[in-house]
């Protein structure tokens, strides 16, 4: 039997041996991983002091409406490591019992240190030390669009987060009070109910908000209280356990300037406070103003609406003289008034 052998020449077609190639990321895929890059960063540095906050109405309370629903449920975080913790006043106000939990699982009954509910802002405190917490960022550096990020416990899922951008600064929005906290950011980072109280954060991992409040049934319209002013308010209810204002005791509201009273005070404001009511006993009676007046000034700056008067009667009015620049009937009129501490008066002027 012959065996015959052949031998492969040079130019033989050789079978193709694959080689696995390294997959090349798109630009948009870099892009992405740098977004979850960020977001995971300011999570993890920022979670840790994220609490469930979980409160027992008082049917006394202002916030009637929690009446017979049980337990209510929000967020916070803490922001010293003694254990202060800073979330929404409509989360604790005028409850009897809070219990706090922290993401490891430990628990904690709180005490309310201080509560603001003019700006929406209250002050818990537990007993703890060396406990994690996050740090404040400047709320004035935010720009539209910049990457943000909202942690909370929305249905008692704790720390649950979402992220979005700032969608605009700048905006108000009516406290449960009455009174407008100006200044709010407008971010698309999702809130559900529970998100209220909780963080929004930086990629840094810094607090530049505290979510306080989206608008139903729109999607993407969240809102949160700047830093700057939460910085302020947590300060003062740690330091008072409360926000010091002045009042001067009288019923306001938003009123046109007559036509006639315009042209022969030669003016360009069309609006002013017109007094409904005044207060026995406030430093308004004391002063003279009477229902009818309508405030035009206060000390120089000018009154035209209920907004404009909170905003001026600031703790530094309390007891100091002031001049009130009042139409009374056609003609216009300084009256001196010295403002008193609003107190527990939560809704008057």
């Amino acid at each position: 039997m012959t065996t015959t052998t052949t031998e492969a020449s040079d130019n033989d077609v050789k079978p193709a041996i694959s080689h696995p190639e390294e997959p090349v990321s798109s630009p948009d895929e870099a892009l992405l991983d740098a977004y979850s890059r960020a977001v995971i960063s300011a999570v993890e540095k920022v979670s840790p002091s994220v609490v469930n906050i979980v409160a027992q109405p008082d049917s006394g309370g202002l916030r009637r409406r929690f009446r017979g629903q049980g337990l209510w449920t929000g967020s916070g975080f803490i922001f010293t490591p003694d254990g202060f913790i800073l979330t929404n006043s409509h989360v604790v106000h005028g409850t009897k019992s809070i219990g706090v939990t922290l993401q490891d699982g430990s628990q904690f009954q709180a005490r309310v240190a201080g509560d603001d509910p003019h700006t929406d802002l209250a002050v818990l405190q537990i007993d703890g030390a060396g406990l994690p917490y996050a740090p404040f960022g400047n709320s004035d550096s935010l720009r539209v669009g910049q990457l943000v990020v909202a942690i909370g416990n929305p249905y008692g899922l704790q720390c649950t987060i979402t992220s979005g951008v700032v969608s605009g600064r700048g905006r108000s929005l009516r406290a449960d009070s009455g009174r407008l906290i100006e200044d709010i950011i407008q971010t698309d980072a999702a809130l559900n109910p529970g998100n209220s109280g909780g963080p929004l954060v930086t990629s840094r991992g810094e607090v530049i908000g505290v979510n306080t409040a989206m608008v139903m049934p729109a999607q993407g319209l969240c809102f949160a209280i700047p830093s700057k002013i939460a910085t302020f308010v947590a300060s003062r209810l740690v330091r008072d356990g409360k926000i010091r204002r002045s009042y001067i005791g009288v019923v306001g509201q938003n009123a046109p300037i007559p036509r006639k009273a315009v042209l022969s005070l030669d003016t360009k404001r069309e609006t002013g406070v017109l007094v409904v009511s005044v207060e026995d006993g406030s430093p308004a009676k004391a002063s003279g103003l009477t229902g009818g007046d309508i405030i035009l000034e206060m000390d120089g700056k000018a009154i035209a609406s209920v907004d404009d008067l909170h905003r001026i009667l600031t703790e530094e009015k309390i007891k100091s003289t002031s001049v009130l620049t009042i139409l009374r009937r056609t003609g216009k009129v300084d009256i001196t008034i010295v403002p008193d501490e609003l107190g527990g008066k939560e809704q008057k002027n």
